[in-house]
């Protein structure tokens, strides 16, 4: 009999935990941050791109060191709410690929590649383009890069930048998924206003024809957006 009763008191502990840790989750928010991490810290800065400050005064990953610069999604609880600074319990990251656009010279054009890509979404938060987009692989590593070519020329006013992606002869087996992000604020030395239009270049799957999108930078209003909602991804796939 006391057997019995200590069988029935672990399945209700057992069960109690799992609700507890479902609620735990299902509490934590999802948001795209930049890590400001100078010191190179366990403990650091993250800031939205509605220019709010996150710092993980709890960090569940105990030896995870974030460069300063990197762009993360971020799975959090908040712990206290103050006008200046959240403080949060950092539950888990996936780091964004996080680059400069890439000023191409004409002897590196077949390195860099242009093989098709599924393009998923692309927006303009903080002074980043954030591209998500899936392809097919198997186990090479690709390439994701947003281009500058100098030798394209426009005469529409706009900065044209092109999504290029070089599967590395890889094997098309299954899709995976991915993210990048990349900087934009050199343009402000080079355009007198307070913004520009930038046009995107892409070559995708189930088209036979180049693709755009048109995005306006405003870097007197680039912290002011609100962050772009997105689940959170825990992906192994590699892109560089």
């Amino acid at each position: 009999m006391k057997k019995m009763v200590w069988v029935i008191m672990a399945v209700v502990l057992l069960i109690s935990c799992k609700d507890d840790n479902d609620s735990y989750y299902n509490d934590s928010n999802v948001d795209i941050a930049t890590v400001e991490n100078p010191d190179n810290a366990t403990k650091f800065y993250l800031r939205l791109d509605n220019d709010k400050v996150l710092y993980t005064s709890i960090n569940e990953l105990v030896n995870y060191i974030p460069k300063d610069g990197q762009r993360v999604i971020v799975k959090y609880l908040v712990l206290s709410d103050t006008t200046d600074t959240t403080q949060i319990q950092l539950l888990d990251v996936y780091q964004v690929l996080t680059k400069d656009v890439f000023k191409i010279k004409p002897e590196e054009q077949d390195s860099i590649g242009d093989d098709k890509i599924n393009i998923l979404n692309i927006w303009i938060g903080s002074d980043y383009l954030n591209v998500e987009f899936d392809y097919p692989g198997y186990n090479m590593v690709h390439f994701i890069n947003l281009v500058s070519d100098s030798t394209k020329t426009y005469d529409d006013d706009k900065i044209h930048l092109e999504f290029r992606h070089n599967a590395n002869g890889d094997y098309p087996s299954y899709a995976k998924w991915g993210m990048a992000s990349f900087r934009l604020n050199y343009l402000k030395s080079i355009v007198s206003a307070d913004s520009v239009n930038i046009v995107i270049h892409t070559n995708e799957y189930g088209t036979t024809a180049e693709q755009t999108y048109e995005r306006t930078y405003k870097w007197s209003s680039a912290m002011e957006a609100s962050p772009r909602n997105v689940a959170f991804r825990k992906s192994s796939e590699k892109v560089e």
